[in-house]
């Protein structure tokens, strides 16, 4: 069957903008993103945002920032027009910079562009709709833009079947302001609307401690409360924020945001990065928080990747990953052993208290913790304090011979009959009191008490002392009888060669057999015998995808972890009080103590200051 010849035909402005819209656009939330984005690059320093029907009905962003004069209005919505790319495609220092947002917003809604220029008494608008772009008129308007956006996708109907519901399309647009607020802690922002609860960020000082106030706005107390300050710089690369300590963790990575010169990104090598510097202290189904900003120059990042500039390309990634990695692990090692808050939390919401209901059975109430007082616990003015002498000596230890029934805990569950030493007390852990069901130490300190699970807190212990006997010098490696002759393609061939170095400290000796095959003659003994063919094309993908070989390090690790929960303290045993406190001293001492192998908590801390809400004495 033939067809007749097609003519080549040059396709009109509307089509184009419409095909660039597919790329740009693609729900509502990208239109906010956009949106807020020329805000900042304009200057803004307080931006409003307005949605209705989940952004589908209405988009309304409102910004103070320089505005634009009315004869720059009719570019500000033609393709490929922008203020803010010179003749360097690699020297972005914005967030715009292709000139694609505004016509393709324009080519498939209701658009109108109200703007006035700091200096001047007047403003300017024009409208797009559906691509055609009406002429420019005055009208009142306070300093800076304001950009509305009516019938989203009305002009392409098609695309209104890809919307998910207005819930969802809403919960997307302040997901891209909160993304848009911790980039920019300075600026405030707020969103209200029909169809959400208004949300509003006030502007905090561009600081340290600034930024943690914008990521408690954004991100909860609870993380502000659970994190680790990141700071590292190498080879014109710097690195800062926060991440989360390994007890405080979440289902799935949704909360780790990315940002590389102030953008919002998404990116694989960003997300393997944050995995592999939790690798040994979370399990595979939790994920770190985190907010990371990466800064370097311009010319040794690619932004321009995708029309929606989610998506980035770095020329070294391999100094990136290294970076954050390297970066999260002293700031782990450095910040010695924490407990989760929410573990705390948890433990007091776990407790109920009846209430009478209406039919006379007691309704069970979870207890909600108050916010924590800034100043600890004082002996002196606890409704919990020792009773004077002079005011019951009725009750002082002559006046309780009478009702003396007997030793207040059996052998099994005290700690030792000597008391504790005072500076004990004052350590981190403090001292231990009891052992509980054989498996949980509780331990006293001045102002908490503290719970410990023996069994996962040595498994750590265990694992850290293995991980430095075995990194500290090259793992022993077995001989095989025979090299085993792995085919790849050339250029994993000559990746792995690039790493034999790195690859035989850890007992796997291979060496380049021809020009697309690797001859592996040793492998570590801790292996076992292990299928050669697959690791080393592992290896491969991995150095390909992120240039490291942590596959192997991952096997031996797994394999001292292994070993380190069969080599600990085991549930059920008991110990004397003199095991405990070392075992406490020994967390205390090792870096990550906090959780075990698996991501668990290896204790709980709780205050008294909480324990006196508890009991309603406070």
């Amino acid at each position: 069957m033939t067809t007749a010849p097609r003519t080549i035909r040059q396709l009109t402005d509307t089509v184009i903008n419409q095909i660039a819209a597919g790329e740009v656009i693609e729900r509502p939330a990208s239109v906010v993103k956009e949106l807020v984005e020329n805000a900042l690059d304009a200057g803004a320093t307080r931006i409003e945002v307005a949605t209705a029907g989940g952004g589908l009905s209405l988009i309304r962003v409102t910004d103070n920032g320089g505005g634009m004069p009315p004869e720059e209005l009719p570019l500000a919505v033609s393709r490929h027009c922008t203020s803010k790319l010179t003749d360097d495609i690699h020297d972005i220092r914005s967030l715009g910079f292709r000139g694609e947002a505004l016509p393709s917003i324009g080519s498939v809604a209701r658009l109108s562009l109200r703007s006035r220029p700091e200096g001047t008494d007047s403003a300017a608008e024009i409208s797009v709709e559906g691509g055609r772009v009406s002429a420019v008129k005055p009208v009142a308007a306070n300093r800076g833009t304001t950009v509305e956006v009516r019938d989203l996708f009305f002009a392409t109907p098609a695309r209104l079947k890809f919307m998910k519901s207005e819930r969802a399309e809403t919960a997307a647009i302040t997901e891209v302001v909160k993304r848009m607020a911790l980039a920019f802690p300075h600026v405030r922002f707020t969103l209200t609307g029909s169809d959400r609860n208004t949300l509003e960020l006030a502007a905090v000082p561009a600081d340290g401690e600034g930024l943690l106030r914008r990521i408690a706005q954004v991100m909860g107390r609870d993380f502000a409360e659970n994190t680790l300050p990141i700071e590292a710089a190498r080879e014109g690369v710097s690195l800062s924020g926060h991440a989360s300590i390994p007890s405080f963790s979440r289902a799935n990575a949704m909360l780790q945001y990315f940002y590389v010169n102030g953008r919002p990104v998404r990116d694989k090598l960003l997300t393997g990065a944050i995995r592999g510097a939790y690798m040994d202290a979370l399990p595979r189904d939790r994920h770190a928080v985190a907010a990371l900003f990466i800064t370097l120059d311009p010319a040794l990042v690619d932004v321009n990747v995708h029309p929606a500039k989610a998506d980035v390309r770095f020329r070294d990634p391999g100094l990136v990953r290294g970076l954050i990695v390297g970066a999260i692990r002293h700031a782990l090692e450095m910040s010695g052993m924490r407990a989760s808050t929410s573990g705390a939390d948890a433990m007091l919401a776990a407790f109920q208290r009846p209430e009478q209901s209406g039919a006379g059975h007691a309704t069970p109430q979870r207890y909600t913790p108050p916010p924590r007082p800034a100043h600890g616990w004082n002996a002196a003015t606890s409704p919990t304090r020792p009773l004077e002498m002079s005011t019951a000596s009725g009750f002082a230890e002559p006046g309780q011979a009478a009702f003396d029934v007997g030793a207040a805990l059996s052998a099994d569950a005290r700690a030792g009959e000597a008391e504790a030493a005072p500076e004990l007390m004052r350590a981190p852990l403090g001292a231990a009191r009891a052992q509980v069901h054989e498996n949980y130490i509780v331990a006293q300190t001045e102002d908490s008490l503290v719970i410990v699970d023996q069994h996962a807190a040595h498994e750590r212990l265990v694992y850290e002392a293995l991980k430095e006997a075995l990194h500290a010098r090259p793992l022993p490696a077995q001989m095989l009888l025979l090299p085993e002759i792995v085919d790849m393609p050339e250029e994993d061939a000559d990746r792995l060669s690039a790493h034999a170095d790195f690859l035989a400290r850890f007992g796997l000796g291979l060496e380049r057999f021809g020009p697309g095959a690797i001859a592996v003659r040793e492998t570590p003994s801790m292996l076992g015998k292990v299928d050669v063919s697959q690791l080393v094309r592992d290896l491969a993908d991995e150095i390909a995808e992120n240039d490291t070989a942590d596959t192997l390090k991952e096997r031996i690790d797994h394999i001292a972890a292994t070993m380190a929960c069969h080599g600990s303290v085991r549930s059920g045993r008991r110990l004397r009080a003199e095991e405990m406190n070392a075992l406490l001293r020994q967390m205390e001492a090792t870096p990550g103590s906090g959780t075990c192998n698996h991501g668990r908590p290896t204790y709980i801390e709780l205050k008294l200051t909480d324990i006196e809400r508890l009991f309603g004495r406070r």
